[in-house]
């Protein structure tokens, strides 16, 4: 990923986490973390990755209202910031987050297996 793609993607996740917590009205989308924006390097495309507090139903849910409101969410991106042309928006769950916590609990479960071997 070239520099510009780079600060490009940083910059429109300070913004996208300003504008979905403020400026999105759906009530199907629930409380969404930005964690992540990848920009190809022709700045055509953005991978906005997302983490949804709550159920798997609560996170569809989100989703789908974020990918309703995404013409609205590109539009106040390019208001924003000053780009010949917006990078066209893709919605990904963050599945690095739920993959580290998988880890974490083998790593627990591992431990404490341990513990009880020696007893």
């Amino acid at each position: 990923m070239n520099i510009r793609a780079k600060q490009v993607g940083e910059q429109m996740k300070k913004e996208l986490s300003e504008i979905i917590s403020r400026k999105i009205k759906d009530p199907r989308v629930g409380f969404v973390t930005v964690t992540d924006v990848e920009v190809t390097g022709d700045l055509q495309q953005a991978k906005v990755f997302i983490s949804v507090l709550g159920d798997d139903k609560q996170k569809e849910e989100s989703l789908i209202g974020l990918t309703k409101a995404k013409g609205f969410i590109r539009s106040e991106i390019g208001r924003r910031i000053r780009l010949r042309k917006t990078p066209e928006i893709l919605f990904e769950f963050d599945e690095s987050i739920d993959y580290g916590n998988h880890i974490e609990t083998l790593i627990h479960q591992l431990h404490k297996d341990e513990v009880q071997g020696e007893e």
